[in-house]
């Protein structure tokens, strides 16, 4: 069974958006690359199956145009720009692996680059490697880019000491004290062994 278009007019709200108002009293809303691909015009009928390559057509532009204003805003990995597309008038899965796909292709997505930027963001933070893996593990972020953006990481003994040297009251502190800046290191994700190294640098006796 056909539906024929009733009438075609530019959308108010949205640059570069048509709105396609058919005899049903439903309003198909295209970009202009639908517009001229699928040759619409008033009086048109359309079928069900090119009606259902319309309206799939045009909800991959959508969730392309939202994608691309997602990513001006700030990176995203693959996974994390799925689920907020996902979260978009429910689309299909299909839908929105191939937006993303189209992305990767485009170089506008990328997620060994993303992992390399996160890293680098979180690290000149004074954040260390366990709090890293878990930024990228938050973010989703697939393991296999995590240790090439790992290995570009600068040595870690200039972030803690500076830490000491700010959150040590004293000269010469006492075990309370440097347990309570070792459990602070600890939870920005360094190790024992990095945080120990440093208390010793600074002359305070560790217990391993």
């Amino acid at each position: 069974m056909a539906v024929l278009i009733q009438r075609i007019e530019r959308s108010q709200r949205v640059k570069n958006r048509w709105l396609i108002h058919l005899e049903d009293g439903a309003i198909l809303r295209v970009s202009e690359s639908e517009l001229v691909d699928f040759s619409l015009y008033a009086g048109m009928e359309l079928d069900n199956r090119t009606l259902e390559q319309l309206s799939r057509a045009a909800n991959c532009s959508a969730l392309k145009e939202k994608a691309l204003q997602l990513l001006a805003a700030r990176p995203f990995s693959r996974q994390e720009l799925i689920t907020k597309l996902a979260g978009r008038e429910t689309p299909s899965e299909d839908d929105v692996q191939q937006v993303a796909d189209r992305l990767e292709e485009l170089g506008l997505l990328n997620d060994g680059e993303y992992a390399k930027k996160l890293v680098s963001h979180y690290a000149a933070k004074g954040y260390g490697v366990y709090k890293l893996r878990d930024e990228l593990y938050r973010r989703g972020v697939p393991r296999e880019f995590w240790e090439d953006a790992l290995a570009e990481l600068e040595d870690s003994s200039d972030a803690i000491d500076a830490f000491l040297r700010k959150k040590l009251t004293c000269s010469s502190p006492d075990r309370r004290e440097l347990k309570r800046v070792s459990d602070a290191l600890s939870r920005r994700g360094y190790t024992w062994a990095e945080i120990s190294a440093a208390l010793r640098r600074l002359g305070a006796d560790t217990e391993d």
